[in-house]
């Protein structure tokens, strides 16, 4: 893979081989006004169910990424966005899937949060206390960290002590 390619798990198989196509993802990084940060669980059933990310889905073929972005903040927190702008990209080779990552800074929704395909969520600030975290939610916690001066580590690794 060409560099600027994160891979997930480096020595597990990829599906698919090396000619898969690159599936586009939206991803909302909700924001409060005092810089904390929604996370929450994959469900169980899917990749890596678990896990700890940022909100967000495949954009399907008929949609851009804004509103992919709505549309899947809506089904799986059943809120409404009113102010979002995109942010970063970033391209990730997990096992099951070669996904470029459209993140987006959501400032404000409409509604209370509702956790709707039985994921968790946790309002967060660095360093994340909660494990474990996606390989594709890693660069985004990095990203804070430069933007905010915070120095360490940005979360705890699997197996590490408390």
């Amino acid at each position: 893979m060409a560099s600027g390619v994160l891979t997930a798990d480096p020595d597990r198989a990829r599906e698919g081989g090396p000619l898969r196509e690159m599936v586009e993802v939206a991803v909302g990084v909700l924001l409060r006004p005092d810089g904390a940060f929604l996370l929450t669980s994959r469900p169980p059933g899917k990749p890596y169910a678990g896990y700890w990310e940022f909100p967000g889905g495949k954009v399907e073929p008929s949609e851009d990424v804004r509103t992919a972005l709505e549309r899947e903040l809506r089904e799986e927190l059943g809120i409404r966005v009113t102010s979002a702008h995109a942010w970063r990209d970033e391209v990730v080779d997990y096992p099951h899937a070669l996904v470029k990552l459209h993140f987006w800074i959501v400032s404000a929704w409409d509604g209370p949060l509702q956790m709707l395909e039985g994921q968790s969520c946790s309002w967060q600030q660095l360093p994340v206390d909660l494990e474990p975290v996606l390989p594709g939610t890693v660069p985004v916690l990095a990203w804070f960290a430069q933007e905010r001066g915070f120095r360490g580590p940005t979360h705890r690794m699997p197996g590490a002590a408390a």
